[in-house]
């Protein structure tokens, strides 16, 4: 399956001398080009399982520039398995050429399957899914965004040993699953910050389904209006980020986290002295469409 990995390696982030705090950024990102951040980590035990149980296909969900699709047909091809993707809007299928994300799933020999966006919203029902399998034949589900018992397992494994030393540590949160790893993983005295890319108050409930401390929260006032929405100060804060500290930042999940950790420390909101961690969950991926969907809208790019 996935292999070992090397230490992934904690830098500091740059902060005004005033800062009375440190910030570090884990670089999951540096995992795998494209097998990258919390996707390396969910996939790990699901293929394992997956493989044990005797399958040679994966069928998983998402959208037009999804990092899970991305992720789940690179690894497809690594450890030879076929891969299906089930793609949220049939207008797509006569654009996927032109998008970046569906276009390197295909090349990576992912079959694309497109459904209405109406019909997505059945996709956790087990009449859609014996309809699936009617079609494809059978396979190992993933969900969309990669989240369940498994993925919570992988995800537990980023915070290591040396980690004990953060007070706090933040993290994206999509579907919850890397959230819930790293407070299952987390020491007594840590406190964890979770940064929905979403709107809405939904996913404290999915978390408290996986997580088992208490020790969390969710800093819901950096979602930018929601799923993948972005704006010139976001784009400005990205590039000024990678052009100060060579660490480049996704749009939808980590630039907003940052984002907001760097806007809690202006605010003070931090103790003095504390030392703050921040995982990069990767999704890099993502910026090429991103900057299709900015250049139609005369916007800056992402640089």
């Amino acid at each position: 399956m996935l292999p070992e990995l090397k230490d992934i390696s904690n830098e500091e982030v740059k902060l005004p001398e005033s800062s009375k705090v440190r910030l570090f950024i884990k670089r999951e990102d540096r995992i795998h080009p494209f097998v990258s951040g919390n996707k390396y980590r969910k996939l790990k035990y699901n293929l394992i399982e997956a493989a044990s149980l005797g399958f040679d296909t994966v069928l998983t969900f998402g959208g037009a520039y999804s990092n899970h699709i991305a992720a789940i047909a690179s690894a497809g091809k690594l450890h030879h398995f076929k891969t299906i993707g089930v793609i949220r809007g049939d207008e797509l299928r006569s654009k996927k050429d032109y998008n970046p994300t569906l276009k390197f799933a295909q090349a990576q020999g992912m079959k694309l399957h497109f459904i209405s966006r109406e019909v997505y919203k059945n996709k956790t029902a087990q009449t859609f899914l014996e309809e699936l399998k009617r079609t494809f034949g059978s396979f190992y589900t993933v969900p969309e965004g990669g989240t369940n018992a498994l993925a919570v397992k992988g995800c537990e494994e980023i915070l290591k040993p040396e980690d004990s030393m953060f007070d706090y540590i933040c993290c994206s949160v999509g579907t919850g699953g890397t959230l819930s790893g790293i407070i299952n993983a987390s020491k007594p005295h840590q406190h964890i910050f979770g940064f929905p890319a979403l709107k809405g108050d939904f996913l404290s409930d999915i978390i408290s389904k996986f997580a088992m401390k208490r020790n969390w929260e969710l800093q819901t006032a950096y979602h930018f209006g929601g799923y993948a929405k972005i704006n010139n100060e976001l784009i400005e804060f990205m590039n000024r980020f990678k052009a100060e500290n060579d660490i480049p930042l996704d749009p939808v999940y980590t630039g907003k986290m940052m984002f907001g950790i760097i806007d809690l420390i202006k605010k003070g909101y931090f103790p003095p002295q504390s030392n703050i961690l921040a995982v990069h969950t990767g999704g890099l991926q993502g910026i090429e469409g991103m900057n299709l969907k900015l250049k139609k809208k005369n916007l800056p790019l992402i640089i």
